[in-house]
């Protein structure tokens, strides 16, 4: 059994499902719980590296029947929990600290340059597919490819041609004041422990599955786990203020056109959280992405069919010209220009 994290939980704070070797790794006065899991044949990567990023609500744990086999096709996997989730810190909101997917994406990049050591493909389960689609933009000369299983964004639905024309001053100083007013009238310190601690957690849980998922135990804790920490709510509260105040540049559709690295988007045909409309939607902004589509799963096609969604992106990864190896890192076709300013 691992060692206990700096929260006296368990490194597997994401509710037990244990796969990797564990670690706590500090950034910016934060500490990150992250996995590795190193190729099969014990020595060097044959495919390169792959860093997994959890979707909303879930953590490292989620990939609990996709690590081994991208480890078995010869991959080294990190995966880590995002700030905010799994058992990660939970910080509240900060003026410096906004907990969006930009920050996020600023924790991928440092992770990936202290503790990886070089460039790394990004594989994405939904908020995680944006992460990785920020930290590519952001950050290209370490993201070699993205895969995005799926990709949420309420802006996809809209498209940057029906993005209003930018506010003046006092509008944005309104609309911040009016989401951060709501964001904290909102009983969260109810409703949190409320549905963590019921039976309707459950039935949330079973909205991201197609298949019947009630009285999966592994499951359950993964989810339930994080919500019943002290810094819960408060950091909830900071997502929720933070995501609806960003930039349109911060938002996919832009992101999706600054875009120069390869992306996967895989989609659950089942899915209602995030139907697959949002994919043909972002086609219709970059017609060249490539679009797998799966029958009989839902909103977490990783976790519900994992045999198609592991052959789909290994066959994926695999006749990508861009991405190729020579002994653990991963080389690039062509060579990325210096780092922009986050």
């Amino acid at each position: 059994m691992p060692p206990a994290d700096s929260h006296g939980m368990p490194p597997a704070g994401d509710g037990g499902i244990d796969w990797g070797e564990h670690s706590t790794w500090t950034w910016q006065g934060l500490a990150v719980h992250w996995r590795h899991l190193a190729p099969a044949d014990g020595g060097s990567a044959t495919a390169g590296t792959v860093v997994l990023l959890h979707g909303f609500a879930a953590a490292s744990g989620h990939w609990r029947r996709n690590a081994m086999v991208l480890a078995g096709a010869g991959w080294h996997v990190f995966a880590l929990d995002l700030i905010g989730f799994g058992a990660s810190d939970q910080p509240g909101p900060h003026r410096r600290r906004r907990l969006d997917n930009r920050l996020w994406a600023r924790q991928v990049q440092a992770f990936l340059a202290e503790v990886v050591g070089h460039p790394a493909v990004l594989v994405g389960h939904s908020l995680g597919g944006l992460v990785a689609l920020t930290c590519a933009t952001l950050f290209p000369g370490w993201v070699g490819a993205v895969v995005a299983a799926p990709l949420p964004d309420p802006a996809l639905l809209l498209g940057p041609r029906s993005w209003p024309p930018r506010r003046r001053p006092w509008r944005r100083r309104l609309k911040r004041w009016g989401v951060i007013v709501l964001c904290r009238l909102l009983p969260l310190e109810l409703l949190v422990p409320l549905l963590a601690h019921s039976p309707l957690l459950a039935l949330g849980i079973q909205s991201a599955y197609a298949r019947p998922v009630i009285g999966d135990q592994e499951l359950h804790r993964l989810i339930a786990r994080p919500a019943r920490r002290p810094g819960a709510v408060r950091s909830l509260r900071a997502m929720s203020i933070a995501m609806a105040l960003r930039p349109h540049a911060a938002t996919a559709p832009t992101l999706l056109q600054r875009l120069q690295r390869p992306l996967l988007l895989i989609w659950g045909q089942g899915d209602q959280l995030v139907p697959i409309q949002v994919a043909e939607q972002i086609q219709r902004l970059r017609p060249d992405l490539p679009v797998v589509d799966l029958e009989h799963c839902g909103h977490c096609p990783h976790d519900e069919v994992p045999e198609h969604f592991n052959a789909a992106l290994l066959r994926w990864l695999a006749a990508t010209p861009e991405v190729r190896a020579e002994g653990r890192a991963v080389v690039w076709a062509d060579q990325p220009g210096p780092l922009p300013k986050p």
